[in-house]
């Protein structure tokens, strides 16, 4: 601010005047020893053959040593740990003649008393005007908090490694958890049919998470088999004690009223009791009766299907086409359900194939934009008709395989299939006696 005319400055002014020259007065009398003794980095300097000449007071102090100790009776090498001088022997030194340079190494110095302290060196080699070398100059930076830093950070790092490896070890345990109860939700192997050939195929999206997809086959007397075939909504935990209350609601079902329709009508009415409050739960299916008669190689289905997807027939002749069950609602939707029922009969070499929708709706094409489909799963088929049941399975075990990440749900699969006669070969011929 401007003193008005003919007016100087007030005793503060010239007080706070004279407080700045005294302070500007003595920074400029701190000289350039002063400066280089008091820095807050080491300073040294050492002949060629490591004989430090000079070395500062702040050095001197982290060392713990007297300069009279120091100067012009140890080398340079003497003061690093027994790591540190081995380094500097066999890379530093070498470097530093053939660079003229060097920067920010970290190596660590000896202190009295048994210590080490890390520090970080930047050295550079004094040349005369001829070129020929004189000396070394070398900084010495304080790197305790350098070195505490990266401790914590590999601490932390150590820790970020631990947590991962106990995640994995949690997440294969429950997988392993996880792969028991989804066995435990399918039959351990499918039973013998006198005059029938079984097949199925579970394919799993997520070794994660529980599915909802089940099916089954099973003796109801001595003459006739129920199987069935569906899909749970909803994954995890709760589609998992829904699958059990449904594979064990039609088993039962099964044999007190081997009729289809009645069987869904009787799930339908667990679930919908079960679940109809602010967490509903339903499922669709298919089940049916299997009358196979063994002399004749013709084997007879009864089934009923609760909004399921259609069931194959595949033919020995080559043809295949869907075992259409229209109307048929979802199990445990409603109170009142319709079910829709359909008949049909399986010779030799013909194969009943049920199917749950992970199949179908697999994502397909460029950018997995379409759904696989109805149709492409049929004329699949259709080249596969007249195939073995096993066989027809093992096709599209392969064909989901295909699939890749565009199959990102649950799969079941379930054939029967009646087995083409087989004749003996016939034997050599015999040469009747003369």
């Amino acid at each position: 601010m401007m003193c008005p005319v003919g007016q100087g400055p007030g005793p503060y002014d010239a007080r706070g005047e004279q407080a700045g020259d005294a302070a500007f007065a003595a920074l400029l009398e701190d000289s350039a020893d002063e400066l280089y003794e008091s820095a807050p980095c080491g300073q040294l300097s050492t002949l060629m053959d490591g004989t430090i000449v000079k070395i500062n007071t702040t050095l001197l102090d982290w060392l713990g040593l007297d300069r009279e100790a120091v100067v012009g009776r140890m080398r340079f090498a003497d003061l690093l740990t027994v790591g540190g001088k081995l380094y500097h022997e066999t890379h530093f030194a070498p470097l530093l003649r053939m660079q003229g340079t060097l920067h920010g190494v970290a190596l660590e110095i000896k202190q009295t008393g048994g210590g080490r302290m890390p520090v970080l060196l930047s050295s550079a080699v004094k040349h005369a005007g001829s070129g020929e070398p004189l000396l070394i100059r070398t900084t010495v930076f304080d790197g305790r908090d350098r070195r505490a830093y990266e401790e914590e950070l590999l601490r932390a790092r150590k820790a970020a490694e631990q947590a991962v490896t106990q995640a994995e070890a949690d997440r294969a345990r429950l997988q392993d958890a996880l792969a028991v109860l989804q066995q435990s939700l399918l039959p351990h192997a499918l039973p013998a049919v006198p005059g029938v050939e079984a097949a199925a195929y579970y394919h799993t999206a997520s070794p994660d998470r529980l599915g909802g997809d089940f099916y089954d086959i099973f003796a109801i007397d001595g003459t006739r088999w129920a199987f069935f075939l569906g899909d749970v909504c909803g994954k995890g935990p709760e589609a998992a004690a829904v699958t059990s209350l449904t594979r064990y609601t039609l088993r039962a079902a099964a044999l007190h009223t081997p009729d289809p329709i009645a069987v869904l009508t009787t799930l339908n009415t667990v679930l919908h009791e079960r679940y109809s409050g602010g967490d509903p739960r339903y499922c669709t299916a298919i089940f049916g009766i299997l009358e196979p008669d063994p002399a004749s190689g013709i084997a007879t289905v009864h089934l009923a299907s609760g909004g399921h997807p259609p069931a194959l027939v595949l033919r020995a002749n080559g043809d295949c086409d869907f075992l259409r069950t229209p109307g048929g609602l979802l199990v445990g939707i409603v109170a009142q359900p319709h079910f829709t029922s359909a008949t049909t009969t399986l010779g030799p070499g013909d194969t009943l194939l049920l199917y749950t929708d992970g199949l179908t709706e697999a994502r397909t094409g460029t950018g997995r934009a379409h759904l696989y489909g109805d149709e492409a799963l049929r004329s699949f088929a259709t080249g596969h008709a007249g195939h073995s049941a096993h066989a027809l399975v093992e096709a599209l075990t392969g064909l989901l395989d295909s699939f890749g990440e565009g199959l990102d749900d649950d799969t079941a699969l379930l054939a029967l299939g009646i087995p083409r006669p087989t004749h003996p070969a016939p034997g050599p011929a015999t040469k009747n006696p003369s």
